[in-house]
């Protein structure tokens, strides 16, 4: 019941937001054949443009090498301490590397310095076969992540991006986006994705960010960018400001500049033009509930969790209206929707949080029932 009360709640957050009104961005002005703002804090989407084309997202595709090698750190899996060797297979990667060599031993923070910010293929290679013992085991790992995710768009043959070979390797701006959205609730991931200038070897091996955003953009926080001559200039470009975290992913850019110039003009669209509020129900107006033949003869609703809305900068506050039985029958199951709080939002309802029963009451037993009957005469 509580699953399909939150889903319904995120449905009617994601319908909440106004439709875009940009004055400074449209689809002619985003010089790239496909792209898409997106909220990290609500996934609301905010201005697409062929956001579901399925395309070569470059090395973009390492949003997913990065997602898979954040959860096995946060789950305990792996270290950033272990030592990884780099394999022959590794160390034949072209493109974007650090020359990595066979048999050379760095750290998994070492390796995660290459691929987030010189995007290097050796060392992509390098993590996830320590990750999941080999490089197709990995890409399996990949897809099936997709999958969970629910990406309609998405299908990997590897985790560099490298597509020269690759016949069946694809993403959409959208489905980039949503991955972009589950790496950035790995939060100190940013503290590599916005470092602009590192080194390693001891300072021998220069790292340089790809993405040139990190030294200009107020509030950047990543991500990853992209390119090969069949999926041109790709980027996926996220920042803060006030709280508000925002997703814009560009492929296809003829240009370097132009995917950085896109990207530019969605995120400054997106903060010019809204803000995030959050949704927190008063716990005073939560009130007591009677129970009617139940071992408890009262309950004290759950009161509801806080959610965030994105909303268009010049609306007015939030308002609430509680809405709650005032009875319930025994048994009462945890979990059981008992009353509604109704967020509006210049009059017109944006969402409604649901009331739970934070507690199971079971019914009083027979013999309980006829005792208390004889104790009123």
């Amino acid at each position: 019941m509580k699953r399909i009360g939150t889903f319904l709640l995120a449905l009617m957050l994601a319908l909440a937001v106004p439709a875009p009104c940009f004055a400074a961005v449209d689809e002619k002005t985003v010089e790239a054949p496909s792209a898409v703002l997106v909220s990290a804090d609500t996934g609301a989407v905010l201005f697409e443009k062929n956001a579901h084309d399925r395309r070569s997202p470059a090395s973009v595709t390492k949003l997913m090498t990065m997602l898979l090698v954040a959860e096995a750190l946060d789950t305990g899996k792996i270290k950033l301490t272990d030592t990884v060797t780099g394999s022959a297979n590794a160390a034949s990667k072209g493109g974007s590397q650090i020359w990595l060599e066979v048999g050379e031993q760095m750290t998994v923070e070492e390796l995660l310095k290459a691929v987030v910010i010189a995007s290097a293929n050796d060392a992509c290679t390098a993590l996830a076969e320590f990750v999941a013992g080999s490089d197709g085991a990995f890409v399996q790992c990949m897809n099936a992540r997709a999958k969970e995710l629910g990406l309609q768009d998405t299908h990997f043959e590897n985790c560099t991006g490298l597509d020269d070979t690759a016949k069946n390797h694809f993403s959409s701006a959208y489905d980039l986006a949503v991955i972009a959205r589950e790496v950035l609730r790995h939060n100190w991931i940013t503290k590599y994705t916005t470092v602009w200038l590192d080194s390693l070897r001891d300072g021998k091996t220069e790292l340089n960010n790809t993405n040139k955003l990190v030294n200009t953009y107020d509030g950047i926080t990543g991500l990853k960018t992209g390119t090969t001559e069949k999926a041109g200039f790709c980027l996926c470009a996220t920042a803060r400001r006030d709280g508000m975290q925002l997703i814009a992913v560009v492929l296809g850019a003829k240009t370097s500049e132009q995917r950085f110039s896109a990207a530019t003009a969605l995120l400054d669209s997106g903060f010019a033009d809204y803000r995030l509020v959050t949704l927190s129900a008063d716990p005073k107006k939560i009130t007591q509930i009677t129970v009617k033949n139940g071992i408890q003869k009262i309950l004290n609703p759950a009161v509801p969790a806080k959610q965030q809305l994105l909303c268009a900068k010049g609306s007015g506050d939030p308002t609430y209206e509680y809405k709650l039985k005032k009875t319930v029958d025994a048994p009462v199951r945890k979990n059981t929707k008992v009353g509604t709080v109704k967020v509006k939002l210049d009059g017109k309802t944006v969402a409604e949080l649901p009331v739970y029963a934070g507690v199971n009451i079971d019914k009083t037993a027979f013999w309980s029932v006829f005792v208390r009957f004889l104790r009123t005469f």
